[in-house]
């Protein structure tokens, strides 16, 4: 059964930092690339970075470039992202998705 298991999320100020991960089981984690997704309230589902199987391979989206960085680690089955320079636009529930599927996610609060 593949699991899925986020944590780090929280209340942050605007300009903070948090540091997500992602505990991963129930497939071999290391052949998969890994995305984080987020949602804020009322808004539809939207990717903001992916990794490769390798980590020799990132995406983010525009609206996160430069502030977030994920990464994994494939020792431990575990993915990662890292929220700098935080905005109250971060605002949202994060989740970890594999295949489609998704855990139950980490809330990620930026308020001031």
């Amino acid at each position: 059964e593949v699991q899925l298991v986020e944590s780090g999320g929280g209340l942050v100020q605007p300009g903070g930092s948090l540091n997500l991960s992602c505990a991963a089981s129930g497939f071999k984690f290391s052949n998969y690339a890994m995305t984080w997704v987020r949602q804020a309230p009322g808004k539809a589902l939207e990717v903001v970075a992916s990794i490769n199987e390798g980590a020799n391979g990132r995406w983010y989206a525009e609206s996160v470039a430069g502030r977030f960085f994920i990464e994994r680690d494939n020792a431990k089955n575990t993915l990662y992202l890292q929220l700098n320079s935080l905005k109250t636009d971060d605002t949202g529930m994060y989740y970890c998705q594999y295949n489609g599927q998704r855990g139950q996610g980490t809330q990620v609060t930026v308020s001031s």
